[in-house]
């Protein structure tokens, strides 16, 4: 949403809070918004931020030009810590700890962050900017727009938790095909697969995210929150855990300013104002 934006974080970075709204919009065109270190700690870091931030109800991801993200750009990858003058360029370990530190810790932050995410997909999403997108809560894509799990295409494995996403997605013979071939996958077919959650005119994706994100901004926060929390943990968890879960979320939320509107606009026959606590 990049017309939101109220404040710049640098040049290739637009942060914005506006009603509720935190958008936080990727801003290298240039290199296809391929994500330095910087920017990725910085989304990070931001994303943490909305969990505490009161007046944050939602986050919006989106960015500029033809691309959404195509990944991590290797040119801006920071130097390791010193070696002795005989010690190999990467010792074991090395890279474990880049990726944890890294795409992992990204696409974690978005997995964890206590406010729904939307993903503004606005063109090409590839490798970790798949996986940036997939973590997101809610997916809305340009009908331009695509997928793509490239890896394979250059002889990786996956990285940023996809071979952890996709299969909880698409199930696990769908996410193998889309994984060992790295195709596209076109907007249309991105929905069919559940991928998606809804596919708009290009010039329209603005518009369609901000009305869902106006939605989750005037929703009960804390309710959506804890509903993430429970949704995202229920494929990890077996029947005694998820409901031991569901029932401490209940207590919390029933703890919340927002759930007692909800039931006392139930019993006035009225809509609830929600104010996010």
């Amino acid at each position: 949403m990049p017309g939101s934006v109220v404040a710049v974080d640098d040049d290739e970075l637009l942060v914005g809070r506006n009603d509720g709204i935190l958008s936080i919009t990727l801003n290298r065109p240039d290199v296809a918004n391929a994500i330095t270190p910087d920017q990725r700690d910085r989304i990070v870091e931001l994303l943490q931020e909305a969990s505490a931030l009161v007046d944050v109800r939602v986050v919006v991801l989106s960015a500029t030009g033809r691309f959404f993200c195509t990944g991590a750009d290797l040119r801006a990858s920071r130097p390791g810590a010193p070696k002795p003058p005989d010690a190999p360029e990467r010792v074991v370990g090395d890279v474990a700890r880049m990726l944890r530190e890294g795409a992992q810790k990204l696409v974690g932050a978005v997995l964890d962050c206590e406010k729904p995410v939307i993903a503004a997909v606005n063109g090409t999403a590839a490798g970790l900017g798949a996986h940036l997108a997939l973590a997101c809560d809610l997916v809305v894509m340009a009908d331009t727009a695509k997928l793509v799990e490239i890896f394979v295409r250059r002889g990786l494995v996956p990285d940023g938790g996809g071979a952890w996403l996709l299969p909880r997605l698409v199930g696990l013979h769908k996410a193998k095909e889309l994984m060992f071939f790295g195709d596209d996958v076109p907007a249309a077919e991105a929905q069919a697969l559940g991928l998606a959650n809804k596919v708009v005119p290009a010039d329209t994706l603005d518009a369609a995210v901000a009305e869902w994100a106006k939605r989750l901004a005037t929703g009960p926060t804390r309710s959506i929150g804890l509903t993430k929390r429970l949704l995202n943990r229920s494929l990890d968890s077996d029947r005694t855990t998820a409901f031991h879960d569901e029932a401490v979320a209940q207590e919390m939320n029933m703890r919340s300013d927002d759930a007692n509107e909800g039931v006392q606009a139930f019993v006035e026959r009225r809509d609830p104002t929600y104010r996010g606590w």
